[in-house]
């Protein structure tokens, strides 16, 4: 079982790569006044790597610059990180103070105040009040499945869908991704304001037909490894108990 959604390895140039389409969707937020006295957003999956705040930083910034260049006030922010129950938040707390003091040093004393909190919980439950987010964030965590499919049983030792996998395997993942994300939207739609938006990252394969990619050479691997293992594991216990 994960103890979160969230890729720790989610790279800087990862993220500042979403800069455009965040200040495309903030732009069109401000020009229809979507917010005003507090900006609400939420990082779902958010992890607790180096880069956790960095997503809030740069949502921060656009919104900031982009009051400026239009004239409006800068509202107040309430930062809404969210994971499963055994992410580590506390690691995030730790660094909050520098957060704060780097907001306050880049855009004055009278900046904020900016509010951050955790949010523990599946994605694929309620999280939030009703019409309570301005903007959704989650990059590279819907492709976690909130339980493993049903009817596995004839993919034999493979540990996920494999070019070796049954068809019955592959029709049973995308029907559990169909499941999830379809509550994962309807989630959402009651806690995203009107007018509000979501931007979604996921990994993705370079071919449709997922018999065909290479993606899984990794994965084949891995579970040849643990294959291995259990073997070995399997000798060693049998001859202690001779």
């Amino acid at each position: 079982m994960r103890d979160t959604y969230g890729n720790e390895k989610w790279d800087e140039k990862g993220i500042r790569q979403l800069v455009s389409f965040q200040r495309h969707l903030i732009q069109g937020l401000a020009n229809h006044n979507v917010f005003n006295d507090c900006f609400t957003f939420a990082d779902l999956g958010c992890s607790s790597g180096k880069n956790t705040l960095l997503v809030a930083n740069n949502i921060i910034d656009i919104v900031h610059e982009v009051c400026q260049e239009n004239d409006h006030k800068v509202p107040q922010f309430q930062v809404c990180l969210n994971d499963l129950f055994g992410n580590d938040f506390n690691t995030i707390f730790k660094v909050l103070p520098e957060f704060y003091a780097k907001l306050k040093n880049d855009k004055g004393e009278s900046f904020g105040p900016c509010f951050v909190s955790a949010v523990p919980g599946s994605f694929y439950s309620r999280l939030f009040p009703n019409q309570s987010l301005h903007l959704v964030h989650s990059a590279n965590s819907n492709n976690w499945l909130s339980q493993v499919p049903q009817g596995l049983e004839s993919n034999g030792s493979h540990i996920c869908m494999e070019r070796a996998s049954p068809p019955n395997v592959y029709q049973a993942y995308r029907n559990q991704f169909h499941t999830d994300f379809t509550k994962f939207l309807q989630m959402r739609s009651k806690e995203v304001v009107r007018g509000g938006g979501m931007i979604l990252t996921f990994l993705t394969r370079g071919e449709a037909d997922p018999t065909i990619d290479d993606c899984w050479a990794p994965l084949e691997l891995v579970a040849q490894s643990l294959v291995d293992l259990s073997k070995e594991v399997y000798v060693v216990l049998f001859h202690v108990q001779i």
